[in-house]
């Protein structure tokens, strides 16, 4: 039975812009009817406080990671300026010297580390309290419960309301990426020219896509799914594998004789079709939270060997493309079954969720049909 479709992991992932926008103009409403029913005094510091937790919070494990930064980064922002307000010392300057004294200390404390959101949200409060430099202690007080009432709202929202997982996210971009490998390799198969502005296309959203990854590692860590090490393995093999697939589409056609002598080798089209199947099978299987369970075949160098390493041109110089091109083939299904090992060794990452809510609509998209060769190589959604 199919998950509702907000339930559905794809479902936030796909909408993952407009539900945040949801969320923050939801967490926005829910402050603004607070502030209203219990008539909280200076209560615009609530809804700007809602904003800045909200700005860049889409994902659980950001909450789970810089909601606590943010929160403790609060308090003790707000408890320095109502120290400093307290203080019965009565120096027209001890406020604004105070206040910069704590923010670089807290700047310098926090530079150039994972807690340098903490500094920030330190001095974003402390200023909110202190306000102008006056000594009104019940305006600071109030600012200050008026900050931590908008940072708590936000992050509540953040975390109930249609919720989107960082480990999701990780997922599905995975298994993009390795759609669009699927995708190039096989056009590399049929292209007799340069790279076109579509490949060009893959091979940069693929690129960018690796460097979001790295930007999900601490979330993803903090939802206690997937270790740093994990992670940092699976991203270096897709990189690996993408720098291989660049390397087939920009030398596969340097040289006439070359390419001749590749096509002569009978066989190896099929192998690398169905290494492109293979990629797509695999893309699939972590997209819709299946065991991965993918057979990836090794590319057999020997059986073509001897047009490999007797290959000469037509003016007796020895060619070494096809030896270097099928050491590409071979290194890319190497990488592909090391990507394979290591995914097949997380026992976190099947998902039973997944594998309700892709159902029958997936099936049918995904599923290869015989005799059609690397035209069946798995889209994205």
């Amino acid at each position: 039975m199919n998950l509702p479709p907000l339930r559905d992991p794809f479902f936030t992932y796909r909408y993952r812009r407009r539900l945040h926008v949801l969320r923050v103009l939801l967490a926005l409403t829910t402050t603004f009817i607070i502030i209203r029913l219990f008539a909280i005094p200076h209560s615009g510091w609530a809804l700007v406080s809602t904003v800045m937790v909200m700005g860049n919070l889409p994902h659980i494990g950001g909450v789970l990671d810089k909601g606590r930064q943010r929160l403790l980064g609060t308090v003790l922002g707000a408890a320095s300026g109502l120290l400093l307000i307290l203080l019965p010392i009565d120096l027209p300057l001890l406020i604004p010297a105070g206040s910069l004294v704590a923010i670089g200390i807290a700047t310098w404390l926090t530079f150039g580390n994972r807690h340098g959101y903490s500094g920030l949200m330190f001095a974003i409060s402390l200023l909110l309290v202190v306000g102008d430099g006056s000594h009104a202690l019940d305006v600071g007080l109030w600012r200050a419960f008026d900050v931590l009432l908008g940072t708590l709202v936000g992050i509540v929202i953040t975390v109930l309301v249609l919720p989107q997982k960082a480990t999701d996210m990780m997922r599905f971009m995975l298994a993009e990426n390795l759609d669009r490998m699927a995708r190039l390799f096989h056009v590399h198969t049929t292209a007799s020219a340069a790279l076109d502005i579509d490949t060009r296309a893959l091979l940069k959203a693929a690129s960018s896509a690796l460097v979001k990854q790295r930007g999900l590692v601490d979330a993803i860590h903090r939802e206690r799914r997937l270790r740093r090490d994990e992670l940092d393995d699976i991203i270096s093999l897709q990189r690996r594998m993408l720098s291989t697939i660049e390397l087939l589409l920009e030398t596969h056609w340097n040289t006439r004789a070359g390419h001749d002598r590749i096509e002569a080798m009978e066989g190896l089209r099929d192998e690398q079709h169905r290494l492109a199947r293979e990629l797509g099978t695999l893309a699939y299987q972590v997209r819709t939270g299946q065991p991965i369970a993918v057979e990836i075949s090794q590319f057999d160098l020997q059986r073509y060997a001897p047009l490999a390493t007797t290959a000469v041109s037509a003016q007796g110089r020895a060619l070494f493309s096809p030896s270097g091109y099928l050491w590409l083939n071979r290194e890319l299904a190497r990488l592909t079954e090391a990507l394979v090992t290591r995914l097949g060794g997380l026992t976190r990452l099947p998902s039973r969720r997944l594998r309700r809510a892709s159902g029958r609509k997936w099936a049918r998209r995904h599923t290869a049909t015989p005799d059609r060769g690397a035209q069946d190589v798995p889209r994205q959604p």
